[in-house]
Parts: C-alpha cells; sequence; structure tokens
C-alpha cells in the first residue's frame, strides 16, 4: 500500500469523524432550551405538610441550578385528586409538574372512576423522599416485640384499637397491610390527623399507632410509649436502632409512604431527564438531605424507571389489601 492511499484514507477518515461531530453537535444545539420560563409545582395537598415541605425544599436548589423560577402552586381538594388532576390534563411540556404522597398510588384502590390514570397519564422523575412510620404501642401494653403483639392480637381478637390520622391515609393502610399479613383482628379508630392521633395514644385511649416517625420519635425518646418496629423495607435512617416488621417476623410487610414528583405523560424524554438530573443533585446536597431528615423525610432520588416500577406496585398491592378490609373513602 502507497504512502499517498494511507494518507488519503486517514484523511477521508478525519473527515467522517468531524463531519459526525459536527451533526451531533447541531442536534444538541438545536434542542430547545429548558426551562425558559417559570416552571409550576402543583402540590395537591396543604402548605406546611411533608409534602409540601420535601416540594419546597428541593425546587429552591433546582431553581438556582436551572436559573428559573420554580414556583410550589398548593392546591388541596378531594384527597389530592384535584391538583393531581390537573397536572394530568396540562400540556407535556415541562412547566407544570406534579409533587404528590403516596396517596397517588392508593387513590385507584379507593375509587371506582379516577379523572386520571396513575399510571398512563404520568411521567415519573423522581421520588424525593420516603417516610417510613414506626409501630408504636402505649407502655400498658404488655409486648414488647412484633411477635408478642400479633400473640396478643390472636390471643384478643377484636379487643386492640388503633389509631389513625383518618380514613383511608397512609396510617390506616398500614395497619391494614399488618392485619392482612398476620390474620389479627384489630379495631381502628380514625383521627383527624396524626396529631390527634397521638395525643390518643399517649393518653391511653387507643394501644397502638403506625405513626409517622417524626411524630412519634419524641414521645418514644421520653418514655410515653414504647416503639417496636419500622414499616420500611430498611431500617431507618432516623432510627436505625428498631427493626423492620418483616425483619421481626412478619414477612412481606413494606410500607413508606414517599413524595414524588411526577410531569404529565408525553414529556419529552429530554426534558424528564433534565428534570431528573437536577432533582437528585438537589437531594444528594448536604443541606437538602438536613433539612429532609429533621422532618423525618428520608431522601431518596430514584431513576424515572425506579419510580414508575414503584407506583405500579403499590397500585397493585393496595388493591388487594383496600378490597380485603372493605374500606371506602370518606
Amino acid at each position: 500500500m502507497s504512502l499517498s492511499y494511507r494518507v488519503g484514507r486517514c484523511t477521508f477518515f478525519v473527515c467522517l469523524t468531524i463531519g459526525a461531530a459536527c451533526a451531533a453537535h447541531a442536534a444538541t444545539s438545536n434542542a430547545p432550551a429548558y426551562p425558559t420560563r417559570p416552571v409550576r409545582v402543583i402540590v395537591p395537598q396543604s402548605a406546611g405538610g411533608s409534602t409540601d415541605l420535601a416540594a419546597r425544599i428541593v425546587v429552591q436548589r433546582m431553581s438556582e441550578a436551572m436559573g428559573q423560577t420554580f414556583v410550589v402552586d398548593n392546591r388541596p381538594g378531594a384527597g389530592s385528586l384535584n391538583g393531581t388532576e390537573t397536572v394530568a390534563k396540562a400540556a407535556p411540556d415541562g412547566y407544570t409538574l406534579l409533587t404528590v404522597a403516596a396517596s397517588f398510588s392508593i387513590n385507584p384502590s379507593l375509587h371506582e372512576k379516577l379523572p386520571f390514570d396513575p399510571i398512563r397519564d404520568f411521567a415519573p422523575i423522581t421520588r424525593l423522599a420516603a417516610l417510613p412510620h414506626i409501630l408504636v404501642v402505649h407502655p400498658s401494653v404488655p409486648v414488647k416485640s412484633v411477635k408478642e403483639l400479633v400473640a396478643l392480637a390472636k390471643a384478643k381478637p377484636g379487643e386492640l384499637n388503633y389509631a389513625s390520622s383518618g380514613v383511608a391515609t397512609s396510617t390506616h393502610l398500614a395497619a391494614e397491610l399488618f392485619r392482612h399479613l398476620t390474620g389479627t383482628d384489630m379495631v381502628q379508630v380514625p383521627y383527624k390527623g396524626g396529631a390527634p392521633g397521638m395525643v390518643a395514644l399517649v393518653g391511653g385511649q387507643v394501644q397502638l399507632y403506625f405513626a409517622t416517625i417524626s411524630t412519634a420519635l419524641p414521645h418514644v425518646k421520653s418514655g410515653k410509649i414504647r416503639a417496636l418496629a419500622v414499616t420500611s423495607a430498611k431500617r431507618s435512617i432516623v432510627a436505625p436502632e428498631y427493626p423492620t416488621i418483616a425483619e421481626a417476623g412478619v414477612k412481606g410487610y413494606e410500607h413508606a409512604s414517599w413524595v414524588g414528583t411526577l410531569a404529565p405523560a408525553k414529556t419529552p424524554p429530554a426534558i424528564v431527564n433534565a428534570l431528573h438530573s437536577e432533582a437528585v443533585k438537589a437531594i444528594a446536597r448536604d443541606d437538602v438531605k438536613s433539612a429532609l431528615l429533621r422532618d423525618g423525610l428520608e431522601p431518596v432520588g430514584d431513576s424515572p424507571q425506579e419510580f414508575a416500577t414503584v407506583i405500579k406496585a403499590e397500585v397493585a398491592k393496595w388493591m388487594k389489601v383496600v378490597k380485603a378490609a372493605g374500606i371506602k373513602p370518606q
């Protein structure tokens, strides 16, 4: 092979390489900029709750990183259905997002007809945080482990009362999942929120409660109530000294509320990926982690695919539990 041929071949290869690089750069340059105007993040719960807190902490950092305003818009009502429907029907352009609690995957089991499909009508971005619950009992209950509680409940069917923060809430469903898997019979006493339920437990009006960790831990530390186990799949970052309920003997038990962000379905993948990247970076910041953990929120930051898998699995799980328990929304 002559030198001139080799040089010519190399020149041709270099031209191809440069041409490909130029084409890739042109494609990137032609991609629409995002975001170019304020982004609205709808939270279908009231201001001041865990969902609202997580949204505000994370989107503030995203706003700083992406150079555009992210506005949290609280739209409570109809058990979070109103605000969620607004996002489902919004333009899929990345300028209307949803930050919602785990009720998102529970609602299909409570309502025969929803104005949206939680799987078909949304593009998951990431879970911002998880909120494991903790099984706590009044000191008068003669048990110190989950196994002892199950044995007591089976020996006295219908005699143990448990608090909830309302019918079909996360604290209620945590207890119903426990009953479903252990075959126990315990009676729900619903309250209007987590705090009244805790007051009832501390006062001895009820015997147990699947409370949020942030609500329960101060009373556990003061000795007013006794903690047995956490509801999550893994031990809690906030209270690692307590076993999980599954670890304590109830196989298959796993329940943790979560706060996650989604976009309308058909939002361009490039926009979903950009939002995911910045949200995960925000969640990884030490100041964000500290702020979340102070309220009992454990940072997550999973991928859109992982989040989608969680939603599908939870929709199926709660369908079974709600049907078996005969729970109806109130």
